[in-house]
């Protein structure tokens, strides 16, 4: 679907808790309408058990979202803010497209009609980057990152698309001999 007959997409991030794929204790969105970004939501999410085991990887603990909505309370928001986009995109796009799919599982929900595309390989295909680290993409393209934090993590994914979707429409270079 074309919002407003443009292109618009969002870029996607998960913060897990534990090695559940149901376990989301972080998620980011940020929107690109027509090559910018112009919105972005993040939230922590309560988890549905109080066991951490990736606070080495993200610094979130059950402290800190014993009080944050649980997925079920924070989807219709988000449902109703990803209107209108068009695709996904996710760094490992399988990962957070699993994420989501639990999530909506578990808790009775409708599961958006929604595509994923994954910036690991458009940086794999796109710009012959090795390795995909979401790191490694960042620091290759130049893209600000505070790695494992959910908003900084879906900005980067969203700039990969940008700078991949640049690259693509940009002129060959002429070959001088």
């Amino acid at each position: 679907m074309r919002r407003n007959g443009g292109d618009c997409f969002a870029a996607i991030d998960f913060e897990t808790a534990d090695y559940g794929r149901d376990s989301a204790c972080a998620v980011a969105l940020v929107k690109v309408e027509n090559g910018r970004i112009v919105d972005r939501v993040s939230s922590l999410i309560r988890p549905p058990r109080s066991e951490f085991v990736f606070t080495y990887i993200h610094g979130i603990t059950w402290d800190m979202v014993r009080n944050a909505p649980s997925f079920a309370q924070l989807w219709p928001q988000l449902s109703l803010w990803l209107r209108g986009v068009q695709f996904l995109a996710a760094h490992n796009a399988s990962f957070d497209r699993a994420v989501l799919e639990a999530c909506c599982r578990n808790n009775g929900l409708a599961l958006p009609d929604i595509p994923f595309q994954c910036t690991v390989r458009m940086a794999r295909d796109v710009f012959s980057i090795y390795p995909t680290r979401l790191d490694c993409v960042c620091d290759a393209l130049g893209i600000p990152l505070v790695h494992h934090q959910a908003e900084s993590d879906a900005e980067a994914c969203a700039r990969i698309v940008l700078a991949a979707r640049e690259k693509a429409s940009a002129p060959a270079r002429r070959r001088t001999l």
